[in-house]
């Protein structure tokens, strides 16, 4: 789909296109659709990333805990987005070893516990052993800094996905 096909989208169309790049939350391509016509695909990209700077925290931690945790088995996940399943894949968090998703199991369960929201990482920029360091590093932040990166990281998967979608 090229920008000139975006911008001609009805409303209803553009959020049903394009609702699920930040993953189940739909909002924000209901906020990004007033901001049409858009001139490339770095404007939509910021667009969209506004949308969700200018939401209240509350929706933020919405947005984040609406993302999955990482390594969850196929078919453990009901949730598990067509799009998620498919970029932890690339990742190789698909085919993890026993003792591999044990310590992400660990991981992920302290993550959370902490944070009170998943790990968030763009595992397509990402190895296991990437994210494995990552999750430990992030594990000695602040929830404000934590936070604040998980909106990073979704905005850099949120790209990725645009891009998958619209040609520049």
């Amino acid at each position: 789909m090229c920008l000139q096909d975006v911008n001609a989208l009805s409303p209803a169309q553009f959020v049903e296109t394009f609702g699920s790049i930040y993953e189940h939350s739909p909002w924000v391509a209901e906020a990004a659709v007033t901001q049409r016509p858009f001139a490339s695909l770095q404007q939509m990209q910021l667009v969209f990333s506004q949308a969700v700077q200018q939401a209240p925290e509350s929706q933020k931690l919405a947005l984040v805990r609406a993302h999955p945790e990482l390594g969850h088995r196929m078919g453990i996940d009901p949730d598990l987005s067509a799009e998620s399943t498919q970029e932890q894949g690339s990742a190789g968090l698909d085919r993890l070893s026993p003792t591999e998703y044990k310590q992400l199991r660990e991981l992920n369960d302290a993550y959370h516990k902490k944070f009170g929201m998943p790990f968030v990482i763009c595992v397509r920029k990402a190895t296991k052993a990437i994210i494995l360091e990552a999750l430990e590093q992030r594990l000695t932040s602040s929830f404000t800094i934590e936070l604040a990166e998980a909106l990073k990281q979704i905005d850099a998967i949120a790209a990725l996905r645009l891009q998958d979608k619209v040609q520049a």
